[in-house]
């Protein structure tokens, strides 16, 4: 049965996002606050096709952690489920991503009009020079920035090296640091096509005032409060 649900939420999703980033499209006049609203949809559709068809539900603890201001939101990854569920939580919000990701068919073409920061991950120092420009104009914008400090989907129950990116631009911005932990991997884990049934919880937790702390200790404290977080949530 688990596998005949992500066959059908395979199918249904390859059908679905193609036709919704096609109308996507037509928001590219629009301001970015616009196109943002109602290329989110997506993700909102996205979570009730996984409900519907998955039965995967989703609990959130610690919304009221989440500030009325601009933040820069640090994640754990381990899943696509979080690019869908961190949409549906947070105010409107910008990705660091890696830029090939804006070549493919449909979904990056509308990916583009959400306003990513867009990196050449095999260009570091540029990489780094573009995360802390744009970052700093996406949230001047009222954007939230959303960033993976472990750079990739890492398996469930594992954990992947923290880098700095996301504790610099927080350093050097002064905003605070939102981090995030889930348990997503168990039902949804990393390049699985089966999505088994059950509840992921999304822990957010106490923002991080950044000012007057030094990137290295804003990244400690971030990896210390996801990793100690991860272990109070189900497995």
């Amino acid at each position: 049965m688990i596998y005949i649900r992500s066959l059908i939420f395979f199918v249904v999703q390859l059908i679905w996002v193609p036709f919704y980033a096609t109308l996507v499209l037509f928001t590219f006049p629009l301001k970015p606050h616009t196109r943002y609203f109602l290329i989110s949809g997506l993700a909102y559709s996205m979570m009730w096709l996984l409900r519907v068809i998955c039965n995967i539900r989703m609990e959130v603890r610690g919304a009221e952690n989440i500030p009325k201001e601009p933040c820069i939101v640090l994640c754990k990854h381990q899943s696509a489920w979080e690019t869908f569920a961190l949409q549906t939580v947070f105010p409107p919000q910008v990705w660091v991503l890696k830029r090939e990701l804006l070549s493919l068919p449909f979904f990056g073409w509308g990916l583009a009009l959400t306003s990513p920061i867009a990196i050449n991950r095999s260009d570091g120092k540029g990489a780094m020079k573009q995360l802390l420009e744009q970052g700093k104009e996406r949230l001047a914008q009222g954007f939230c920035v959303v960033i993976f400090p472990e750079g990739t989907r890492i398996p469930f129950g594992q954990r992947g090296k923290y880098k700095i990116g996301g504790a610099m631009l927080a350093a050097s911005s002064g905003v605070p640091v939102i981090p995030v932990a889930h348990n997503a991997g168990r039902l949804w884990g990393r390049k699985a096509f089966s999505k088994h049934p059950g509840l992921i919880t999304m822990s957010i937790g106490a923002p991080i005032e950044t000012k007057g702390l030094k990137a290295d200790e804003i990244n400690r404290r971030v990896e210390e409060w996801i990793e100690n977080e991860i272990q109070q949530l189900p497995h």
